[in-house]
């Protein structure tokens, strides 16, 4: 019988890349994606690799999107994030990811759900995934997302044409509540008895931050030290479950997330160096964390998760602001790949409230065409 084949785009959209639909050219029932992104991206693979799609085994590059025209008033774009497992047959569309959010408007320029006039452009989306909207500001040339520049961001190779992302009320995008346990610290006691000081924090995602200290840790180590260490992932799998409920994710910890919350340990900057063999250096960070996806260490970090990493620095009493150095300006987080910058507009005059959070990222098509699927 004849393959099925529908037309997407292969785009890179910060550290991360993603196989693009329009909702129009996909089956009307949601309940026909999941098997239809697992195809695409080449999942489950027991070999971890995904040869047999557009997957490149890790959960950063193993992702769907699928973009619309809005009809509602405040955006321009709707855009749903899946998050497709590699080794086991799942799509997750529990959170959202920042950083093929700065792919979305290039990608609905090139399909023509947008037009925009040539120079700097401003493009509300709304991601269905958490309810919120986010302000992609770039510029357009010949109809076109301007791609080329000398703008680069960490674990991307070259540079590109920058794209301020803007994240407006991102606050409780999972659970509804910047703290959605409503403390500071949380303690979680593991299976095997020991207890750990946690943040719950949910801006952009819902996220779990750990002293690394806690596991003998400083939050500065290569990404092989830690996926290694199998006792400790699997300890950090416990904690993050638990968390999901505490949060309010999940009835019990057999029913947690695959996505969030995500867990990261985190640390103050030592001397390090990233995976290009680059020196990092601590004088430049005012934070390290190192973050789990989809019980993976993030080759740099989930930009929710480093949204939240960065907003949770900036409050006092919680875990990363009690190790991080406060500083004007961004707040730069040393991570696998570099450092991150990252904006934020915190009020502590009362109870936190965060109006808004900015990062600079940059996208590229790499393919348009069609994808092809078994009949």
């Amino acid at each position: 019988m004849p393959s099925i084949r529908i037309p997407a785009c292969f785009m890179r959209g910060g550290s991360s890349k993603g196989v693009f639909f329009t909702a129009a050219e996909l089956p009307a029932a949601h309940a026909e994606w999941d098997p239809l992104f697992l195809s695409v991206i080449g999942s489950p693979d027991p070999y971890g690799r995904q040869l047999n799609g557009m997957g490149g085994g890790v959960s950063s590059l193993s992702k769907a999107a699928v973009i619309s025209a809005s009809l509602r008033e405040e955006a321009d774009l709707d855009f749903t994030f899946a998050q497709v497992a590699v080794g086991e047959a799942l799509v997750d569309y529990s959170s959202n990811c920042g950083n093929l959010s700065s792919a979305v408007a290039p990608f609905a320029l090139e399909r023509g759900l947008i037009r925009l006039e040539d120079g700097p452009a401003s493009v509300r989306i709304f991601n269905t995934n958490t309810n919120k909207v986010l302000i992609a500001h770039f510029e357009v040339s010949g109809g076109r997302a301007v791609e080329t520049g000398t703008f680069a961001i960490p674990g991307v190779s070259g540079s590109g044409a920058p794209i301020r992302l803007e994240f407006l009320d991102p606050a409780g995008a999972g659970t509804g509540r910047l703290f959605p346990s409503g403390n500071l610290k949380d303690r979680i006691v593991a299976e095997d008895g020991r207890a750990f000081e946690a943040t719950l924090l949910d801006v952009g995602n819902p996220c779990v931050f750990v002293d690394a200290a806690a596991f003998g840790r400083t939050g500065n180590e290569m990404i092989r030290e830690l996926e290694s260490d199998t006792a400790l992932m699997t300890l950090l799998e416990d904690l993050r479950r638990k968390a999901a409920v505490l949060m309010g994710l999940a009835e019990d910890e057999s029913a947690a997330p695959s996505a969030v919350p995500k867990i990261a340990i985190v640390g103050a900057p030592l001397p390090a160096k990233d995976l290009a063999g680059n020196a990092i250096d601590p004088a430049a960070a005012d934070l390290a964390v190192r973050m789990l996806s989809m019980e993976n260490v993030h080759r740099v970090l989930p930009l929710t998760g480093a949204m939240c990493s960065a907003v949770a620095s900036r409050i006092p009493g919680t875990v990363p602001a009690d190790l991080a150095r406060q500083a004007d300006g961004d707040v730069r987080l040393a991570n696998p790949s570099g450092i991150l910058p990252i904006g934020t507009d915190v009020s502590l005059d009362g109870a936190p409230t965060v109006r808004s959070v900015t990062v600079i990222r940059t996208a590229r098509l790499l393919m348009t065409g069609e994808v092809v699927l078994p009949s």
